[in-house]
């Protein structure tokens, strides 16, 4: 495992109280936080990745969660479903244009909860995502929050090999930034993320 699910799935249901609410997850295709739908009267899982929604379906079956999660394939601004709080899942950032998400969540939901990496974060600088996350941070930063909070894990692989192959997705560039990494073994790369609870919508709404 590159990195502590399970620690990050704490640090989420320690901030957020998930029981009893219609949760609309956005970019929950993977399935890597799939045990949330045993907290939540429903979980909505939106995706537009195929390949995501199908590592998704896998999951919700082999957990036996499959009366607990809906899975919806599409665009989440194209969507229209409602639900007691919107849940970006390390998402927020991929969004074409971040505060039109935010805006349409709020939309749907009277809370948006953003679960996301934080600008400066070593591995976000690895997967070429801190522009993208600079930029939804900022969006987010429009908006009223109601609290937020930081934290900090880490990416671990075996040796360079191993790092390389989850980051090859990313491109050219990506394989470059690693290469101080060539000949190493257990390599460490710091993730910084945050959670941040959003409710109404900015002043100029």
């Amino acid at each position: 495992m590159a990195t502590d699910y399970k620690l990050m799935m704490q640090n989420l249901t320690q901030f957020y109280d998930f029981t009893g609410k219609e949760t609309l997850a956005v970019g929950a295709g993977g399935g890597q936080f799939v045990e949330l739908a045993r907290r939540t009267k429903k979980l909505i899982a939106i995706d537009k990745g195929l390949i995501a929604i199908r590592q998704l379906e896998t999951r919700v079956a082999a957990e036996g969660l499959q009366n607990q999660v809906d899975i919806v394939t599409a665009d989440f601004c194209e969507t229209s479903l409602h639900g007691d709080v919107v849940y970006f899942e390390f998402s927020l950032h991929e969004m074409d244009i971040p505060e039109i998400a935010l805006r349409h969540a709020l939309t749907l939901a009277p809370e948006v909860l953003v679960f996301d990496h934080l600008p400066g974060s070593t591995w976000a600088f690895h997967t070429l995502d801190e522009n993208k996350v600079r930029r939804s941070s900022d969006a987010l930063a429009q908006f009223h929050c109601l609290r937020h909070q930081a934290f900090r894990t880490e990416q671990h692989f075996q040796d360079y090999a191993q790092l390389l192959e989850k980051i090859s997705c990313h491109g050219e560039l990506a394989m470059q930034r690693t290469r101080r990494f060539m000949g190493s073994s257990k390599i460490i790369i710091p993730m910084t993320y945050g959670l941040t609870l959003v409710a109404g919508f900015p002043p100029s709404a």
